[in-house]
């Protein structure tokens, strides 16, 4: 491991070729994501059941760090959607020191795997798992967000699990305020319209194309802001709940925790890495598509992990790549990480010039945009298209999404795995065959008309494995009288049990005297027959190099040979 071990963030191979140019267009890029991190870092914060500055914390350290260490040149790292479920109920079960650790947890997990160059076996994790969680989550937040987008009263916190939510929800709709609904909707129909109206306005009306630059986000938030501080409507904001964000970065925080809890935040913790290591590399792919680049998934790894070991002690959350700021980081113009830096100090300049103004942001509008943020999240599409995939991939699909909305998802996700693991093996063993080889047109055989009496050659294609292994078990109930021969030519793969079913295949052929012909192996198969021994069981004049050979040394052999009853 020592030897492959590479340390080398992205940014070093951008400085090489640096230039003024880069460096104008990478602060251009920076300051437009910081203005749209801005709203959804405390968003984000907020429905998780954390302080608002804990969304901004992490995005201004983690997001440095991430852009600094990373393996990309443009993926901005911050506070993320898709960790919402997992930290509201982490800081519901076990409270807010215990998150700390469960995030420093997952910091080392990310960092090992890293190390250990995991990163591109995140990839195998099949699409359905990836879509089946993903618009799991969307409904979790857009259903988390209820509360704030009505205005409703609950007493306490609302519970993490579904069915305890929607209880608290439904308790609770009659309390819900008129006005902090209409902000909320408001809202919600301005960044619609920003998204899908506006642009189409633009391409007609020149003169408001410099609008699509704005964040729509940012334009709703600010004007939602002034709208009700003017007025003086009575609604829930940052200053009421949390009496406002800080203006300066908090100082070394170490958390009072149990070790007897430590063991209990195992689960919490891997789930965290692996949703950052999904989310992160993911979202590197989506951008490596945009700009003609490919990044480093490992030294990616090493960079989220160690941004989430150090930014849960500042005040921080946990963190990964973000897909939303990424791609406006992209369309930006962004050409380095310095980019994402630069996303990170502008939110450090607006949080330490303007954190005051932070408290008037009404609740219900930060509701609403999470609502749009949960919808753009989800690939509903993939529910419309289902019919055209096969049923396990359906099955396996809607699995994922009912249990991450209705249980867990971590519980969603090992079954995907299995699901997605058991529908993998049962297509490959499908595909691995055995099919017999009729001798009488062969052209090896031997000039006498009873050269093949007694003698039974088959062709196996695809995997022996153990998915697979009846294809040599149906053989032992079938045995030739005289010879038995295996084409194993367009065999690509044999795993320990497939190797020690062709080992009682061989000892059945020498309890009934039945003289076994092996052909083709080559690669991975040879290489586990000598490591297993079972090219030592077989006398070197019964391997051949292909399946002709086998047959005309088999048509030679004398008939004299006493057949041997079953």
């Amino acid at each position: 491991m020592s030897a492959s071990f590479v340390f080398r963030p992205r940014l070093l191979d951008a400085l090489r070729t640096y230039s003024r140019a880069h460096l104008f267009k990478d602060i251009g890029a920076g300051i437009a994501v910081g203005l749209v991190a801005l709203p959804l870092a405390m968003a984000f914060a907020i429905a998780s059941g954390l302080e608002p500055q804990a969304g901004l914390f992490t995005a201004i350290i983690a997001g440095f760090l991430i852009s600094a260490l990373g393996g990309s040149r443009v993926q901005i790292g911050g506070p993320a959607g898709a960790f919402i479920v997992i930290v509201y109920g982490i800081v519901h079960r076990y409270g807010v020191p215990n998150l700390i650790i469960a995030t420093a947890m997952s910091g080392v997990m990310l960092l090992a795997m890293g190390v250990f160059r995991l990163g591109s076996l995140i990839r195998f994790i099949p699409v359905a798992v990836i879509i089946g969680f993903t618009n799991g989550i969307a409904v979790l937040i857009a259903l988390s967000q209820i509360k704030d987008y009505l205005g409703l009263q609950t007493n306490g916190p609302v519970p993490a699990d579904f069915f305890g939510l929607l209880h608290t929800l439904a308790q609770a709709l009659p309390t819900w305020n008129f006005l902090a609904a209409w902000v909320a909707t408001v809202c919600l129909v301005g960044l619609v319209c920003w998204q899908w109206v506006l642009p189409k306005v633009a391409a007609r009306w020149r003169v408001l194309a410099p609008l699509q630059r704005l964040p729509g986000s940012v334009v709703m938030l600010v004007s939602s802001t002034a709208w009700v501080a003017f007025i003086g409507w009575d609604i829930e904001t940052i200053g009421s709940r949390f009496g406002g964000i800080p203006s300066a970065l908090p100082g070394w925080q170490w958390p009072e925790f149990s070790w007897a809890t430590v063991r209990f935040l195992f689960i919490p913790a891997v789930t965290l890495a692996l949703l950052g290591a999904i989310e992160s590399l993911l979202c590197a792919r989506v951008a490596d598509g945009m700009i003609d680049d490919r990044h480093d998934p490992n030294q990616e790894l090493m960079a989220q992990g160690i941004a989430n070991f150090v930014t849960p002690f500042f005040g921080g959350m946990p963190a990964t790549g973000t897909i939303a700021r990424t791609m406006t980081n992209v369309k930006n113009g962004a050409t380095s990480p310095i980019a994402g830096m630069v996303h990170a100090v502008t939110l450090l300049a607006i949080v330490l010039l303007a954190a005051p103004l932070a408290a008037h942001i009404p609740l219900s509008a930060m509701a609403a945009i999470l609502m749009f943020v949960a919808w753009n999240m989800g690939e509903w599409h993939q529910f419309v298209q289902l019919r055209q995939f096969r049923l396990p991939y359906r099955l396996t699909l809607i699995a994922v999404f009912v249990l991450t909305v209705v249980f867990d998802l971590t519980v969603a996700v090992e079954v995907g795995l299995v699901a997605a693991c058991m529908t993998f093996i049962y297509r490959i063993s499908s595909l691995s065959r055995c099919e017999l080889v009729d001798l009488s047109i062969h052209p090896a055989r031997g000039s006498k008309p009873d050269a093949t009496e007694g003698v039974a050659a088959y062709r196996l294609y695809g995997a022996l494995f153990f998915g697979a292994v009846k294809l040599i078990e149906d053989l032992l109930d079938h045995l030739p009288q005289r010879a038995l021969v295996l084409d194993l030519k367009n065999v690509i793969y044999v795993d320990s049990s497939g190797a020690d079913t062709l080992g009682d295949l061989v000892r059945a052929c020498e309890k009934h005297g039945v003289t076994l012909h092996l052909c083709g192996l080559h690669h991975q198969p040879l290489d586990i027959a000598q490591r297993t021994g079972l090219t030592l069981r077989i006398p070197p004049a019964q391997l051949h190099p292909d399946l002709a050979s086998a047959i005309a040394v088999v048509s030679t052999q004398s008939r004299d040979v006493p057949f041997c009853p079953k």
